[in-house]
This record gives C-alpha cells, structure tokens and sequence, in this order.
C-alpha cells in the first residue's frame, strides 16, 4: 500500500519549501505553490541553476501572505496574497509566455538587494491560463509557474535506495518534489500511469529530468557533486539523468499526510542506460 508521506509546496519559484500536513489541490496544482517568481530585467524567470543562494530564502505560510526569511541575516519580508499594484506583464518561463501581475516595488528592492541581482517579483493571477504541455497532457489541464508540471511525485524508497548508493542521506528538498510517498519498491513512481487520492485523479506523464539543482544543499547554497553523480551511474538516458515523475491531474479537493494513494493503472518502468 502506498501512502503520502510528505507535502511540499514552493511558493516563490526556486526559493525554500514548505512541509505541510494537509494540502488543497487546485486547478494549477497545490494552493500557493509557485505563484509567485522573481524575474530578470528581461522578464525571465531566475531559478538555483544560475542562482544557488535562491536556496537561503525560506517562506513561511501566513494568514496575511507569504512570510520570506533570508536566512543570512535572518531579515524578512512578508509577500501579500494579492499583489499591491494593478501592472500586467508577460513572463518566461522556458517556451512559455505567461501573463503575471507584479507585487509591488518593495518587493523589488527586498529581493535585489538580498538576492545581490536586479530582479522583480511576479504572481500568476487566477483568470491566468496556463496550458501544460500537449504532448503529456488533455487541453485545460492547467500549471503555475513550475517548469512545466502541476505536481511532481518522488517514493521514499527511491530515496532510500539513492541515500545508500551515496553513501549518506539525501534529503528529499533536493528534489523539490510536492508528494513524497511510503510503500512499494525503489523507483515505484516510474510506474505509476493513473492513482487516486481522496478522489482527485493523478496521472504519471512523464519523468522528471534532472538539472544541476539536486546538487545544491538548500541549507547552505553550496554546490555538490552528490547526489548527481551517483545518479548519473544508474539513471540515465541519453545523457539525461531522472527522478521522480512529472504528474497532472483531475478533480480538485484537500489530500494529506496518511493519505492512500489507489493505484488505477500502472505502465512499463523506464529501461536506463
């Protein structure tokens, strides 16, 4: 039997997470995850591939918004739910063109000057529509600002099997994942095609590639050449390296700790060079 184990959601793009008991599933994926980003003079959106210290920002869930700690000097600033000012932009994330609203200018000149880059904050309004990729998933299946999925599912087993082949523990917020998982072998959520939890359909599109972030410890910014290295010496594929798998969904409700997940269909696990 499979079980959810933990709930993560990362409210800005590419800053820390949040654990969370219980979760509302939405439209776009768990409330509050990736709605907001901050972005470059050009409107791209900045992430830990180029920007490690990304990692030493860490939210904190308020009724009044969304509380960020930069954990160096521990200074904090509070993001509100709805943005302070009415101005329309479009942004990149990717391929993709998408229509945010911008927070405010305090905002702005927080996140530049802890972050030590010209950058502004962006949200993603709710009347935003942001098709995930046709090619994986149904028209108005829908996405945040993540990369380009709703959700992504790792298994605790495969973290345990990948913590051993290292030889310490890994811990999961090197994947960024929403839903991590107890039960069933290593690398179950390979095969995972179609499951339920609390009556909201999940459906197993494709599996993650891995960028340089796993190699970040979100703690300290520092880069590592683990777990990416191990990784690479039995999860790769045409000089791609994978863990986890990308999800969308159907239906909409809370899921939670303890949760079982209903398996409904499994497919063929990935052959790995």
């Amino acid at each position: 039997m499979l079980r959810v184990s933990q709930l993560f959601i990362y409210p800005v793009k590419s800053l820390g997470g949040i654990a969370l008991n219980n979760a509302l599933v939405t439209d776009r994926g768990l409330r509050y995850d990736r709605r907001w980003m901050l972005v470059d003079d050009n409107n791209r959106f900045l992430s830990q591939r180029e920007l490690p210290q990304m990692a030493l920002f860490k939210p904190a869930l308020h009724k009044q918004g969304i509380s960020v700690t930069y954990t160096p000097d521990q200074s904090s600033f509070l993001i509100p739910f709805q943005p302070q000012t009415t101005t329309l932009d479009t942004f990149t994330v990717w391929d993709d063109s998408i229509t945010g609203q911008y927070v405010s200018p305090a905002a702005d000149e927080w996140f530049t000057q802890k972050l030590g880059v010209n950058c502004r904050l962006a949200y993603m309004p709710d009347d935003t529509q942001r098709q995930t990729d046709l090619k994986y998933a149904q028209p108005g299946m829908i996405t945040s600002f993540a990369d380009a999925y709703p959700f992504l599912l790792i298994g605790q087993a495969s973290l345990d099997d990948l913590s051993n082949r290292v030889g310490h523990a890994i811990p999961a917020n090197r994947f960024r994942p929403n839903i991590v998982f107890t039960g069933g072998e290593s690398f179950a959520e390979d095969e995972l095609a179609h499951f339920s939890i609390n009556n909201i359909h999940f459906y197993g599109v494709k599996l993650c590639v891995r960028c340089p972030v796993p190699g970040i410890d979100q703690d300290t910014a520092e880069r590592q050449k683990e777990p990416l290295k191990t990784l690479a010496g039995f999860r790769r594929r045409l000089n791609k390296v994978y863990f986890g798998q990308n999800l969308t969904h159907v239906g909409q409700g809370t899921i939670a700790v303890g949760d079982e997940m209903e398996i409904l269909k499994v497919k063929e696990a990935a052959v790995f060079e």
